[in-house]
């Protein structure tokens, strides 16, 4: 069901021989260029178009009314609101404590630089569909956007058949237990277009953030520039890095719970005991064949990128996951803290065996939202820093600028850009290199 990879006594780098989704971004990118294009041309009615064409679904109006929003809200399941607010609770928390504070430096007498953060102005959230409902990732958005100090946002997450091409209800209670009343019922491609571009119904937003499907991030990429992006999130992905103290039992459910997201989705255990290998692929056996979407996870630990990669010890264990750079990381060895603290490259790390992913999937108080494909090595999770901007305000009186015009005049005329030094020269009566 999953392959082994034996990187025993192998001192070279690692990253050619993991198991990794194999996706063709770029060849998305070019298929949803028309896409993106016809919603910039004719806005909401290339979006009712588009939403009939790939989502089976004729809107008469794009944005959710808001009735519905409340409908939702009303109906919904007590447990789940319980778990919602709950889950709301927790992150806000989290994220509150994330928000950076402004500072002045006080560079020379009279001269000072002060950085402020200012948060985006207008943000579209995406919340996906498919597969699997997602009002987590209603709260993984909204709340650090919401903290951030954003005066704008909105949220769109593909129409459903099911529910008379609305969102999902459960996302849509999300939104009204989070004070979101702005929501649009369109999905793919063309819905980061609408925000790019913006339409009739919907005011053009600086950013947009949110996981999605390879059209969405193909998108995403496309857009980059017109409008601001987290990153482009691609097929899901869990590194177990474990030894002999590890329960077998433990990590194959953890696998499989991150298997059952997509066909494409990663399982990786990286470990130097056979033994515990062994124990996690009769384990997986058991449990795919009882949970219920095992075609999904079969075909997902089966695919090139899940797999069981076999390792000297744990120093190279760790040097494999660093260089794998996983959306979610979970360490269970002993004195699993310690690991976690030599940890480079990860999304996000769970330490030990009772910090399960899914725990931070919906109520740990950590996002979800997180870099994949190896991008953890340079990109982190969606944060309340996503959604601010360090602006440097620069101000120095006469007497400060003075002090230091001469070093502004010599590295101007150093990189030929005399008139720099000029407009300096202009204010304190210094020489200029043309004089």
């Amino acid at each position: 069901m999953i392959s082994r990879i034996d990187l025993r006594g192998s001192s070279g780098d690692p990253r050619d021989a993991l198991p990794r989704a194999e996706i063709d971004v770029a060849d998305a990118t070019e298929r949803v260029r028309p896409i993106c294009d016809d919603v910039r041309h004719r806005g909401t009615e290339a979006l009712v178009e588009l939403t009939e064409r790939f989502d089976g679904v004729r809107l008469t109006d794009i944005r959710v009314p808001k009735d519905a929003i409340d409908s939702a809200l009303a109906e919904l399941d007590p447990a789940v609101r319980a778990a919602l607010e709950e889950s709301i609770r927790r992150a806000r928390k989290v994220h509150h404590e994330q928000r950076r504070q402004g500072h002045t430096t006080q560079v020379v007498p009279g001269g000072t630089v002060t950085e402020k953060w200012i948060p985006v102005n207008r943000v579209g959230l995406y919340v996906p569909g498919g597969r699997a409902v997602y009002p987590s990732s209603v709260i993984m958005n909204v709340v650090p956007a919401q903290e951030a100090g954003v005066s704008s946002l909105a949220v769109t997450s593909p129409p459903q058949k099911d529910f008379g091409g609305l969102p999902h209800p459960t996302i849509l209670a999300a939104c009204a237990l989070l004070g979101v009343d702005e929501v649009y019922a369109v999905g793919g491609a063309q819905a980061v277009a609408m925000f790019a571009y913006g339409t009739a119904d919907c005011e053009r937003a600086d950013m947009v953030t949110g996981p999605g499907n390879i059209w969405v991030a193909a998108a995403k990429r496309l857009l980059k520039g017109v409008i601001g992006i987290d990153a482009e999130a691609g097929p899901t992905e869990i590194a177990v890095l474990a030894d002999a103290t590890a329960n077998p039992d433990y990590v194959a459910a953890d696998l499989i719970s991150q298997a059952e997201h997509d066909v494409v989705a990663a399982s990786v255990l990286v470990t130097p005991d056979e033994a515990l290998a062994e124990a996690v692929t009769e384990r997986l056996a058991a449990r795919v064949a009882a949970t219920r979407h095992s075609e999904r996870v079969r075909e997902a630990l089966s695919g090139p990128q899940s797999g069981i990669v076999l390792v000297d010890d744990l120093e190279q264990g760790l040097a494999v996951v660093d260089a794998y750079a996983a959306e979610h990381l979970e360490i269970m060895t002993a004195d699993a803290p310690a690991w976690a603290a030599r940890v480079r490259n990860a999304g996000a790390i769970f330490v030990g065996d009772h910090s399960p992913v899914s725990l931070g999937d919906y109520a740990a108080g950590s996002n979800h939202v997180l870099p994949t494909g190896g991008c953890a090595c340079h990109t982190g999770g969606l944060s309340v820093q996503t959604f601010l901007r360090g602006v440097h305000i620069v101000e120095y009186d006469r007497d400060a600028l003075a002090d230091v015009a001469h070093h502004v005049i010599t590295l101007a005329e150093a990189e030929d850009l005399p008139a720099h030094g000029e407009a300096v020269a202009a204010r304190t009566g210094h020489r200029s290199g043309r004089d």
